[in-house]
C-alpha cells in the first residue's frame, strides 16, 4: 500500500473557506481521478507551528507506486493549479510518498 501525503499550512483568515472547499470540491475531485482507494484529513493540534496558520495533512492511499506516478503525471498538475489559483499567497504545501509497512 502506498500513501500520498499532502501537508498544507493555511492562513487562518481563509481556513474555514479552504476547509469547506477541500471537503466539498478538491478532495472529491482527487478521488474522482480513480487512482486512490481512500483518504483521510487531519488537523495538527500540537505542536502549534504558527499563530497565523493551521496545519493540515491529507493522506490518500493507492495500490502501487505506479498508480501514484500515473496520477502525478496525468492529473496532479491541473488539480494543484486549481488549488494554487484559489488560495495563492495563503498557503504552503509539501508532498511526500510513503510505503505502508504495517
Amino acid at each position: 500500500m502506498i500513501i500520498y501525503s499532502v501537508t498544507v499550512l493555511i492562513k487562518k483568515d481563509v481556513e474555514d473557506h479552504w476547509l469547506k472547499w477541500m471537503k466539498e470540491v478538491h478532495i472529491p475531485d482527487v478521488i474522482k481521478t480513480g487512482y486512490f482507494l481512500d483518504w483521510k484529513l487531519r488537523k495538527l493540534l500540537l505542536p502549534e507551528v504558527s499563530g497565523e496558520e493551521s496545519t493540515y495533512m491529507i493522506e490518500y492511499s493507492l495500490q502501487s507506486l505506479e498508480k501514484y506516478n500515473e496520477y502525478a503525471e496525468k492529473a496532479a498538475p491541473q488539480l494543484q493549479k486549481e488549488h494554487t489559483q484559489k488560495f495563492s499567497g495563503k498557503f504552503q504545501a509539501s508532498r511526500a510518498v510513503y510505503q505502508l509497512i504495517l
